[in-house]
């Protein structure tokens, strides 16, 4: 039975399914023909002046059955064949598309990613799902690089931790060296470096599977980015970049958890002040997206990022110069929690940039509460 199953092809039932249909049209047009026609023929015969037994009548009536089944006969076979040559033209028409779908998903299953179904012209619904294989497959290379491309960050970041500490468990144990504040210290710092990876690992996870609690708030927009500014402004000093805050018109009030907007505003500033130059500029500033939305900007004259990087920049572990280490290039995972803490917020955040050399623009827009809820929280507080 399961062997029978198989062997129906999209033919096979293409072909019953017209037969079916045929089939009931015939036996409906046999069905009229001999109950209706029949009477309606000799009705019309004795209107005409044929006696009711005559041989003449008799012939006549006889000679429209068969002609009926003559007609019907034909007509039968007539339909059979054109069903057939339509079932085999149509089933040619979707079947190579489908098994081009099929060897593509097969490739797919055996770890091909880079797999691609090719304009099929089979109509727009075997489009729009060869369009959406497409998209999918796109999808999962990217979660496959970004796989391999964190594994391989993981493992180039934690040698030099582990491979200092091994060496110096090594010369503590054969007496090759002693314990003292320069040996601490050194071990020290590389324990925090690894249990600072363990955190953002930990951290990123949390972000992006929505596992992290926000304590909501009214906060007045120009104090948020105030604190923020000036929490930065020392390092920007000691780089030799300006930091401006653009704040021109009183930009309200925005629903957040504090902490956590201020932990995204912080990474974006970060971001900003590693990629741009001494002499560079870094603008912070609010604008309004409508009577509904804010947009927090962190705006920078810096490195910029090409075009082919820009759908990138959110991915974890993803550098955009590679040959940085996790001291200078950051972690590769702080634009990443950003961005899932803006979105539990309900916000969106995004990023563009004119090109290489150019500078880059962060966006973080945020919904702003109604007046209602406003009221209701200050009511509360």
């Amino acid at each position: 039975m399961s062997g029978q199953r198989r062997s129906r092809g999209l033919a096979s039932r293409f072909f019953l399914a017209q037969a079916i249909v045929v089939a009931a049209s015939i036996l409906a047009a046999v069905v009229v023909a001999s109950l209706a026609g029949p009477p309606i023929f000799h009705e019309h015969l004795i209107m005409a002046g044929h006696a009711e037994n005559s041989p003449e009548l008799f012939h006549v009536e006889q000679a429209y059955r068969d002609t009926n089944l003559i007609i019907l006969g034909v007509a039968l076979g007539t339909a059979a064949v054109c069903a057939a040559a339509v079932t085999w033209f149509f089933t040619r028409r979707l079947q190579r598309p489908l098994i081009a779908l099929t060897r593509a998903a097969q490739g797919m299953a055996r770890g091909r990613y880079d797999t691609r179904v090719p304009a099929l012209g089979a109509g727009a619904e075997v489009d729009a799902v060869a369009a959406s294989f497409n998209t999918m497959a796109t999808r999962l290379q990217r979660t496959e690089d970004t796989r391999r491309r964190m594994l391989s960050d993981l493992a180039h970041e934690m040698r030099t931790p582990i491979s200092v500490l091994s060496v110096y468990c090594e010369a503590l144990q054969d007496g090759v060296t002693h314990w003292d504040d320069v040996t601490g210290a050194l071990m020290t710092d590389q324990l925090a470096r690894l249990i600072r990876l363990v955190e953002d690992i930990h951290d990123v996870s949390r972000a992006e599977e929505g596992r992290i609690e926000l304590d909501r708030a009214p906060q007045p927009v120009e104090d948020l980015l105030h604190t923020t500014v000036e929490a930065h402004r020392k390092a920007y000093a000691a780089k030799g970049v300006h930091l401006v805050l653009d704040v021109g018109e009183p930009a309200g009030v925005v629903e957040i958890d504090r902490q956590r907007m201020g932990q995204v505003l912080g990474n974006l500033l970060t971001n900003a002040l590693r990629h741009t130059p001494p002499g560079g500029t870094v603008t912070v500033r609010a604008t309004a997206r409508g009577p509904q939305r804010l947009a927090l900007v962190v705006a920078d004259t810096g490195d910029g990022i090409p075009a082919e990087h820009l759908s990138q920049v959110f991915e974890r572990f993803w550098r955009g110069d590679t040959a940085r280490d996790r001291d200078h290039g950051g972690s590769g995972i702080g634009l990443t929690i950003s961005r899932a803490l803006v979105e539990a917020h309900g916000g969106t955040l995004s990023a563009t940039s004119p090109g290489p050399g150019a500078g880059s623009v962060f966006t973080v827009e945020l919904p702003r509460p109604t007046r209602h809820r406003t009221r209701e929280a200050r009511a509360a507080a």
